[in-house]
């Protein structure tokens, strides 16, 4: 696999080493050895898949304190904006956002250490998207941002009009009034 240290510290692309011939393809997503040598060791308690159709915009999600969560997430079927934003006070990088494209032709996955928030949007009719988390799910320390804040910027490749979004991500705070991480 290629590890790919993008501009913000801790957030990597990871791209598999994909074996294709007349079968298909074969690739290994994860392998712990690997993943420890170029990021860390991270200890992932769970897997999640979601699906959704064009336009649906999930994010920008985060929990808060001792529940934050690392996350690996792909794309095994579509394509999708995938956006992780730094709410680490202490880090350089305070209020950026890094993206990347992740679709089933590029099988890319994109590594999102704790203290981040975390959305993503389908560009493709529909999209099936998995990722592992290092924390179980705590609804109590669950927070969104809203994914059109101004402070932060996003630039999303598709107008708003389109956006499909759930009650919880139309009602997100603002940059300036979320919880961030030291």
């Amino acid at each position: 696999m290629n590890y790919i240290q993008t501009e913000i510290d801790g957030v990597w692309i990871i791209e598999p080493k994909v074996f294709n011939d007349a079968r298909g393809y074969f690739m290994e997503a994860f392998k712990e050895e690997e993943f420890r040598a170029n990021i860390g060791d991270v200890h992932f308690v769970q897997d999640n898949e979601s699906k959704s159709s064009f336009g649906v915009l999930r994010g920008l999600h985060y929990q808060k304190g001792e529940y934050s969560q690392a996350k690996l997430v792909r794309v095994i079927k579509g394509k999708v904006l995938d956006v992780a934003v730094d709410l680490r006070r202490s880090s350089p990088t305070f209020g950026k956002y890094v993206s990347v494209e992740l679709s089933e032709e590029n099988k890319r996955q994109f590594f999102i250490p704790r203290g981040f928030a975390h959305g993503f949007l389908v560009l493709s009719e529909e999209a099936i998207f998995t990722y592992k988390v290092d924390n179980g799910y705590a609804p109590q320390a669950e927070a969104s941002i809203r994914f059109n804040d101004e402070t932060i910027g996003i630039d999303w490749p598709v107008a708003e009009s389109q956006f499909i979004l759930s009650e919880k991500d139309g009602h997100a705070v603002s940059f300036k009034d979320a919880e961030y991480f030291e």
